[in-house]
């Protein structure tokens, strides 16, 4: 599924409205659209994405409409589209096509938002009492929430037992060593230390991200920034950092600073959705 298609999906249930998914399964011989093409129906039959266009996209239109008729969960269509074969579509591809439809309910979206990956990852470095308070917080938002840390006391399923993951690394040296970060993922630094911030930072600088946040004082992470320079880091790369981390509403204790960095980072997600 496409970024901007995934974005008008989650809006759409975060809205409260229902809407059904068409997904190529599978594919055989030649066929317009490859595995994992998706097309998305409203119930007013607004569209966005596509199965392959033609006969295959106008019937596979028809099976959504009367979906949001039935409400079936899932049922899968096969077509054929080779036109010298009783009864397939006449497309001229000569291969054949399988469809999921799918009626997702956004009060109930089941294991929508995890198969189509809606929902964005927050990495929190350092598990002590800011990644405590903030981890939940998270997950009450829609992001998956991995924690990770150096001390297997801090980053384990009893202290976070809701989170999609926790790990453990020797040394913040090898911070991402078990995790690939992408342009839907959110950093946010918050370990015990200086050196800590300075060694994931130093990292999560050379990995795509959708948001990148540091805990620290300004005058501390102006030192930080003095170091990065020395290494070569630009200050088209040092303007990307939210550092201090979160929105500035007078925060102190463990919970308000959670509070502060999930606003911000809810205000980035939600101006990457309307790109």
């Amino acid at each position: 599924m496409s970024e901007q298609l995934s974005y008008y999906a989650r809006d759409l249930i975060e809205q409260g409205e229902d809407f059904v998914i068409a997904k190529v399964v599978d594919t055989k011989g030649s066929a317009p659209r490859k595995k994992g093409a998706v097309l998305l129906m409203k119930e007013d039959g607004t569209t966005i994405g596509t199965v392959g266009g033609g006969l295959l996209e106008a019937e596979t239109e028809k099976l959504c409409r009367n979906t949001f008729a039935t409400k079936e969960k899932s049922r899968i269509y096969e077509f054929t589209l080779d036109e010298k074969q009783k009864g397939a579509l006449d497309m001229g591809c000569g291969g054949d096509a399988v469809i999921q439809v799918q009626y997702i309910q956004a009060a109930d979206p089941g294991d929508f938002i995890e198969e189509f990956k809606l929902a964005s990852t927050a990495y929190i470095f350092g598990g002590g009492h800011i990644a405590y308070a903030l981890e939940p917080v998270l997950r009450h938002v829609d992001f998956r929430t991995v924690v990770i840390d150096d001390r297997a006391e801090y980053a384990n399923s009893e202290r976070f037992p809701y989170a999609d993951r926790t790990i453990v690394v020797k040394d913040f040296d090898d911070a991402f060593n078990e995790i690939q970060t992408d342009d839907d993922s959110y950093i946010i630094i918050v370990t015990r230390g200086h050196r800590g911030d300075l060694k994931v930072l130093r990292q999560a600088l050379q990995r795509p991200f959708a948001y990148l946040g540091m805990i620290g004082s300004r005058r501390k992470n102006s030192l930080l920034y003095d170091v990065l320079r020395e290494e070569g880091v630009t200050e088209k790369q040092i303007s990307q950092i939210h550092a201090p981390i979160g929105l500035s509403i007078g925060s102190e204790t463990p919970e308000e600073i959670a509070v502060s960095i999930v606003a911000e980072i809810i205000s980035e997600r939600a101006g990457r959705n309307k790109v």
